[in-house]
């Protein structure tokens, strides 16, 4: 097993703090270890974190989508275009102002990050193979507490 950094300088020593750097450390390379499962969408970390927005979060105008991505007018424009051009996305006006545009995911696309997000979970699953169920008790414990306070 690897280890994982100290908490960086500055960070107190307290209990908090140090459970907050193992987490976020191992929370970050379990990221990285899930998004392998990615290579089979065969999209760019940009695309995909747009690409689940719109599923997730639904329609959205395009200054909307460029300030969650946190891109430029110009970057998301591009990025909604690539997700276009691979039927991923689709473009509507909106019918009270013509001058918003609002970006959507098409069937596609749904179905696209959902096969994704399948891959990503047995990724994970994966890693839990052969923990006991009181481990898999207890990381599902911490998860919903994670998820919980997000």
């Amino acid at each position: 097993m690897s280890q994982l950094p100290p908490p960086p300088q500055g960070v107190p020593r307290d209990a908090r703090h140090r459970t907050a750097n193992v987490l976020h450390s191992a929370a970050l390379r379990l990221l990285r270890r899930a998004a392998r499962a990615d290579v089979g969408m065969d999209l760019d970390g940009p695309r995909a974190s747009l690409l689940a927005v719109l599923v997730f979060g639904g329609p959205q105008t395009m200054s909307r989508l460029a300030n969650q991505e946190r891109v430029t007018p110009a970057a998301i424009t591009k990025l909604v275009a690539a997700l276009e051009e691979s039927g991923l996305a689709k473009r509507s006006r909106d019918d009270t102002d013509r001058r918003l545009v609002h970006v959507e995911a098409t069937e596609a696309g749904r179905l696209l990050l959902e096969q994704g997000r399948a891959d990503r979970v047995r990724a994970v699953a994966a890693l839990l193979k052969g923990l006991s169920q009181d481990d898999l008790d207890t990381l599902r414990r911490a998860a919903d507490i994670i998820a919980s306070r997000l």
